[in-house]
């Protein structure tokens, strides 16, 4: 299918299509197979400065620009009345430039008028009181009038630019975020507990409501809690937010696929490890993913935000896009430091490295006023480039000689990790120890697995696996029935899954599940958790992987069948962790299950990860690399691309176990030497 195409040939496609019978028309602006962007306001500066904006993009190699989501002031300055000519205007003059648009649809920041007609749009804040005009996110996005306006707008966008040659996507909305907590959304939230329980007697069973009495006689009676209260109604309230948030989206989905050609895609900014719903579900409607890559304060993380990458990859399993990411700093942390020279460019290929196909910068250009005066941009307010803007222009550069090498690829990896939104939301209500953090209970797998291979996917605990040799699972705290049976098949089909702390403690409602950890799954481990402890000091561990320490948490192991096997094991420490197993494992026919019950440190990760790779055979891919030097791997349509980057603050040179292609340099090489930030694009 057109959709599950590469972007370009998408595009490419669908146009050749379009033209059959019809006058010719202007070629359409190149799309190469990475794109540079950039978020583009025309609206807010004079339609005289528009043509200087768009020749310094071009001479960027910006291929694309996201216009309009913020717009809507401007697009409908009255109820019912819509001016589109600026945009059509800014749509043919970026064409001029070789420049295609994304459109965003405006109803992240509704106008002063929607709201003072009609302030039922208007969200209701925890605390009760009415949001106000005047910032973004302040609407109700379970409120139906809000969501006829959306429709309504995003109808006559569509439309308008639905078969528009330059056009080559849509984002819905800006970084959905904020729900709503007043009456409406509550009376909304209880018949959503209806649909799904049918009956309070079930509810109340299966959220044992008769602990503190809390019993419901009423659906009425069932509160909002957000951050503390029975278990099962939080678990609720985060899945409604997310039906609310998939519905609200699909709103606007529907009215402009119902106008637009295929070829244009539809996505939405998502935030990276952002929780306040389920990106699996609200990612299924779209036609691909994307994020917003910021960093904040400090420097980038090159684990950290890789796993993030792949995360996103992850909501749809195939290629996404960077929609916005800072070019230096931001302006919304308390020290708002800005990226070394260099670390903008090693940032943009962290991306291409994990999957995506676009980076994008926000913002083009300064405001002159608004909330994010000093946000990083590539154009000062005067209209000239900052010092960013050569570095940006160089990424740009990269990508042209790149794009061609790595058309039709993709991350194709032998080792899955496990991440699941209600595992996390679960640990984080409760988290019995407050430096248990689940992303970094994951990362201390992803780190060490990431750097022995150079890929990892990060998918739902009920996706597909059988084309993964490992199979891992950190804090999977929440399995449902269909995981725990996904979990089971691939381990009888000969999988290798680990499973981290706090694994298979909750079932699908939140509650403690019958049996000990990991819950259903503890017939196959042949051991169970005997007993949970969070740590106020370190605890000795030693065994097959060293000798270190577990902080923060540990679970005493128990074996029920002879066939397991002891990997680690506790020092003396608290009397009950001595010498008790800290590690076990299990084959079960050519497969196996392995429960670590120790918080892996990095000396111990690393070891932990060799010893699982070896277990599954998989091949270690750049044995010797040398610290500091990430390594990112895609492949596809025969070709092999390795992607280097040298975070270190000293040159490193990469001795290479063959001759290879220098991307970015020209020749074949067997060695490159990259200095700090510099990269390495290797065929």
């Amino acid at each position: 299918m057109i959709r599950q195409r590469l972007f370009v040939v998408a595009c490419l496609a669908s146009f050749c299509l379009s033209t059959v019978a019809q006058a010719p028309l202007p070629p359409q602006p190149r799309t190469p197979p990475l794109l540079l962007g950039a978020a583009w306001y025309p609206e807010q500066w004079p339609e005289s400065r528009w043509d200087a904006d768009l020749s310094l993009m071009e001479a960027a190699h910006i291929r694309f620009v996201r216009v309009g989501e913020f717009a809507w002031s401007t697009i409908e300055p009255a109820e019912g009345r819509y001016e589109l000519d600026w945009l059509e205007r800014a749509v043919r003059l970026a064409e001029k430039h070789h420049i295609a648009v994304v459109l965003g649809t405006p109803t992240a920041a509704p106008p002063a008028w929607l709201t003072t007609r009609y302030p039922e749009t208007l969200r209701t804040k925890d605390d009760g009181r009415k949001d106000e005009h005047g910032n973004r996110q302040q609407f109700d996005w379970s409120d139906p009038r809000y969501r006829e306006f959306c429709r309504d707008i995003a109808g006559k966008m569509a439309e308008r630019f639905g078969h528009d040659r330059n056009v080559i996507g849509w984002q819905i909305d800006n970084e959905y975020a904020n729900e709503s907590y007043g009456p409406e959304d509550r009376a909304r939230f209880q018949q959503w507990l209806k649909a799904k329980y049918t009956t309070l007697d079930n509810l109340n069973a299966r959220w044992t409501t008769a602990y503190w009495s809390e019993t419901f006689q009423d659906w009425s009676q069932i509160p909002i809690a957000v951050s503390y209260g029975n278990p099962g109604l939080l678990l609720n309230w985060r899945e409604f937010v997310t039906d609310e948030w998939r519905s609200y989206q699909k709103n606007q989905l529907d009215v402009i696929r119902a106008h637009a050609e295929r070829r244009q895609r539809i996505t939405t900014n998502m935030m990276g490890w952002f929780d306040s719903y389920d990106h699996y579900t609200v990612a299924q409607d779209l036609d691909f993913a994307s994020w917003d890559d910021y960093v904040g304060s400090g420097h980038l993380d090159p684990a950290r935000n890789g796993a993030t990458h792949d995360l996103t990859r992850g909501f749809l399993r195939k290629n996404f896009w960077v929609m916005e990411t800072q070019p230096g700093m931001v302006n919304w942390h308390a020290d708002n430091n800005i990226l070394d020279k260099g670390e903008v460019r090693a940032m943009a290929w962290n991306a291409i490295g994990h999957g995506s196909e676009a980076v994008a910068y926000w913002q083009w250009r300064s405001d002159l006023n608004g909330q994010e005066q000093y946000h990083g941009t590539l154009v000062g307010a005067d209209g000239t480039p900052v010092p960013v803007y050569d570095e940006v222009q160089q990424v740009g550069a990269d990508f042209e000689k790149a794009g061609s090498v790595l058309a039709g690829t993709t991350v194709a990896s032998e080792i899955a990790i496990l991440q699941d939104y209600p595992s996390r939301w679960a640990i984080n209500w409760q988290r019995h120890n407050k430096a248990f953090d689940p992303i970094e209970s994951f990362l201390t797998y992803y780190r060490p697995l990431h750097a022995l291979t150079g890929a990892i996917d990060v998918v739902s605990d009920t996706a597909p696996l059988s084309r993964y040799k490992l199979v891992v699972a950190p804090a999977l705290n929440l399995l449902t029935p269909e995981a725990a049976k996904n979990l089971e098949a691939y381990v009888r089909a000969g999988g290798r899954l680990v499973l981290g702390q706090r694994s298979a403690m909750k079932d699908e409602d939140n509650g403690l599940a019958p049996q000990r950890q990991p819950g259903p799954l503890v017939d196959l481990l042949g051991a169970r958790v005997e007993q949970f402890y969070a740590l106020e000091k370190n605890v000795p561990v030693m065994g097959e992987w060293g000798a270190g320490e577990d902080s923060v948490w540990a679970e005493q192991l128990g074996s029920l069948k002879p066939d397991v096997r002891t990997l680690m094991r506790y020092g003396k420490s608290n009397g009950w962790l001595d010498g008790q197993p800290a590690a076990v494992t299990r084959k079960v026919g050519q497969g196996s299950i392995t429960y670590i019950g120790m918080q892996l440190s990095a000396s111990m990760g690393a070891k932990a990860g060799a010893w699982m790779l070896e277990e599954a055979g998989i091949s270690e891919t750049f044995p010797n690399l040398p610290e500091g030097v990430d390594l990112a791997v895609r492949v596809g349509e025969g070709k092999r691309v390795l992607i280097l980057t040298n975070y270190a603050d000293q040159p490193r040179v990469v001795s290479l176990p063959k001759p290879m292609e220098d991307v970015l340099e020209g020749g074949q090489t067997r060695s490159v030497k990259l200095q700090q930030y510099g990269v390495a694009v290797l065929r």
